[in-house]
């Protein structure tokens, strides 16, 4: 494909902030047109969940970029509306508005939006979901009245929300599903230590557990729940709960019906190769949207801060004719509590855990390995285990775990090969 002069980004997220700043850096001097379906700039989403909520961080601060980054950058900002489809074979973007657009290179970096409850009562008022700006707005009234909360979903967003309903003083029960909590995204180990952290903060944790009926007139009074336990004397017990606010967090679905009506590939988000290009050459998609090939964990989808910024800087290299393949190891962060949790590599596909206490209460870090090669480290409280453990993945060295297990071995001092 030619060097485009006419470039459409649709999504208004981390990933499209960098791709317009990459693009321009890079000496793009074309047009740069920003399709946004919400009336924000592109903004973060991980503070959403912790410090906004807890409203210790202005909606300000929350935005990637200020206004004058996009006048300067000479950005085209069309926000508040919505793309309705492309016409691949004209190359033009069709907006809600009735307007199209034109382009050489088109960015599909939509992100994803939260799966809804598919339960009775899911509509009343009362039940709320953790994913936009909008969303906290709305939750956080409701938290300044509420008494007793229950969490649907053990994941991060679930967790990190729980611990900020517990810093405001409401009575909490997380529900989860599985037998454990961060059940797809973190070890055992450390998902033990995340579980009895919530348990001495006061938070009733029901593993095993799924909600039948949210009930009430009009607004959430109280929830029927049920247990999933093996155990068949277990099983099948249900039980009435009362509360008055129910937050959502049973994970995100991929953004990608625009792809799907257009004959694009996909699988469980946009098909992309190593240069985050689709099967069409002039259309590209990245972050929370792109499923693409990894070449040490594979075929992927990552939902990370860190992912849609590296691979928004791939995009804007690829669509110049200067692309490198993309093979960043993901990392991650979350702050519950007084514990913050980063993790690098993936917790996949691992046959060895070994945990290696930390120098002070609620700290430690776990670390993961495959087929006797270093795969992941997930820290709490310990930022020199995290940043060792992320700089020997990404140099691909693997540590002795007898000597990581003890923790009167210096990391520094740990034998690596």
């Amino acid at each position: 494909m030619a060097h485009p002069e006419r470039i459409v980004i649709v999504g208004a997220g981390h990933a499209s902030a960098q791709l317009c700043e990459s693009l321009r850096k890079g000496g793009f001097e074309g047009s740069i047109t920003l399709v946004g379906e919400e009336k924000w700039l592109p903004y973060q989403r991980p503070p959403l969940s912790k410090a906004y909520l807890l409203g210790d961080f202005e909606r300000e601060r929350l935005f990637v970029k200020p206004q004058a980054f996009y006048d300067e950058a000479r950005i085209d900002l069309r926000l508040g509306l919505r793309a309705e489809a492309i016409d691949r074979a004209e190359r033009r973007l069709h907006l809600s508005d009735g307007t199209d657009l034109p382009y050489d290179a088109l960015a599909l970096l939509t992100g994803a939006r939260v799966r809804p409850l598919d339960c009775a009562g899911a509509g009343l008022g009362g039940v709320h979901y953790v994913r936009g700006i909008d969303d906290i707005d709305a939750l956080m009234p409701a938290v300044a009245v509420a008494r007793r909360a229950v969490v649907i979903g053990g994941g991060y967003i679930g967790l990190e929300a729980a611990a900020v309903l517990r810093k405001r003083g409401l009575a909490v029960t997380v529900l989860h599903r599985s037998p454990r909590l961060l059940s797809r995204v973190a070890s055992a180990p450390t998902a033990q230590f995340i579980e009895d952290l919530h348990r001495e903060e006061g938070v009733d944790i029901r593993l095993g557990t799924t909600i039948r009926a949210i009930e009430g007139a009009g607004r959430v009074e109280r929830i029927e729940i049920e247990r999933l336990d093996v155990d068949p004397v277990a099983a099948n017990i249900r039980e009435e709960m009362p509360v008055d606010l129910v937050v959502a967090g049973v994970g995100v679905v991929p953004n990608q019906s625009l792809a799907i009506e257009a004959g694009l590939p996909t699988e469980d988000g946009i098909a992309v190769d190593a240069t985050c290009r689709t099967a069409d050459p002039a259309i590209f998609a990245a972050g929370d949207v792109a499923w693409h090939p990894h070449g040490r964990w594979g075929d992927i989808r990552l939902e990370s801060v860190q992912n849609a910024l590296d691979q928004a800087k791939t995009c804007a290299a690829a669509m110049l004719g200067e692309a490198a393949p993309y093979a960043a190891v993901p990392w991650f962060w979350s702050d519950q509590y007084d514990v913050k949790l980063q993790s690098a590599g993936l917790p996949q596909g691992y046959d060895r855990a070994v945990w290696r206490p930390g120098e002070k209460p609620r700290a430690g870090s776990c670390w993961l390995y495959a087929q006797g090669r270093l795969a992941c480290v997930e820290a709490m409280n310990d930022p020199r285990a995290y940043m060792t453990g992320k700089r020997w993945i990404e140099a691909d060295l693997t540590p002795d775990p007898k000597a990581i297990a003890d923790p009167g071995t210096p990391l520094k001092a740990v034998a690596v090969g």
